[in-house]
């Protein structure tokens, strides 16, 4: 592959037919405030400049534009089994070999999912709502034997950056009480948390079964030289968590 595109490759020990990444902000076409990969077309962007920077991926992967199977995200739970032509949804799995589950993000987490024997991959869109609705778990249910599966956690919001209301955390908690020591006293509202959502991320996963767990540590808010933050920018691009099984 070539050079001209800053990815991150996840650092986990997925079987070598398993391709995965997550872009970076930088690399592309687009203008402020979307500069300069964003490869969100509901974001406000020119809709040429997105189209483009999807073929600069596409290309730089050794794809097609088509191969990469952009779902419509609501913050849900939904999953969309790949090839599909319903993509409403916050999850995608696929068997199928050169087809691209995607997620986008400019804050919330994305999850790469991918079973030891190399013979399926999913994505899943993490951010607090449908983790707390069960996207991962959703997700998961796809896969056969959960032991076997391997999870990355992209960039996404850090603990020190994600502030909530008190409703967040009592979300959280009707799911396990375990679950209080991923949130903070904010120390800027009273009665607001700051919560750590790979944390969160990471206990729901071991939860349902899966022992290997990468990534995390990133902060998409305090790095925007690498990063879109919606928190942080509002009107803003996405970066892209991308992962598939080599043709």
């Amino acid at each position: 592959m070539s050079s001209e595109l800053p990815v991150i490759h996840p650092e986990w020990s997925a079987p070598f037919r398993v391709r995965a990444l997550c872009t970076t902000r930088a690399g592309g076409v687009s203008s402020p405030p979307w500069d300069s990969l964003n490869l969100g077309d509901h974001v406000g962007d020119n809709h040429g400049d997105v189209l483009e920077n999807r073929r600069r991926l596409a290309h730089w992967a050794h794809l097609e534009p088509e191969d990469f199977h952009w779902l419509q995200q609501v913050h849900g739970a939904d999953v969309a089994v790949l090839p599909a032509s319903e993509r409403i949804a916050d999850g995608a799995v696929t068997d199928r070999k050169g087809v691209v589950c995607a997620i986008l993000t400019a804050d919330c987490l994305p999850v790469l999912l991918c079973n030891r024997e190399g013979t399926k991959v999913a994505a899943a869109h993490a951010g607090w709502r449908g983790l707390a609705d069960g996207v991962l778990e959703n997700t998961l249910a796809h896969f056969e034997d959960l032991s076997q599966v391997l999870a990355w956690m992209g960039p996404a919001i850090g603990p020190d950056r994600f502030e909530v209301g008190p409703e967040v955390r009592e979300r959280f908690l009707a799911f396990s009480r375990k679950l209080d020591s991923c949130f903070a006293l904010s120390p800027e509202r009273p009665g607001h948390f700051l919560a750590d959502i790979y944390a969160l991320a990471r206990f729901r996963l071991q939860q349902a079964g899966v022992a290997s767990i990468y990534g995390g540590g990133s902060c998409t808010v305090s790095e925007p030289e690498h990063f879109f933050s919606y928190r942080r920018d509002g009107q803003t691009g996405r970066m892209a968590s991308c992962i598939w099984l080599e043709p």
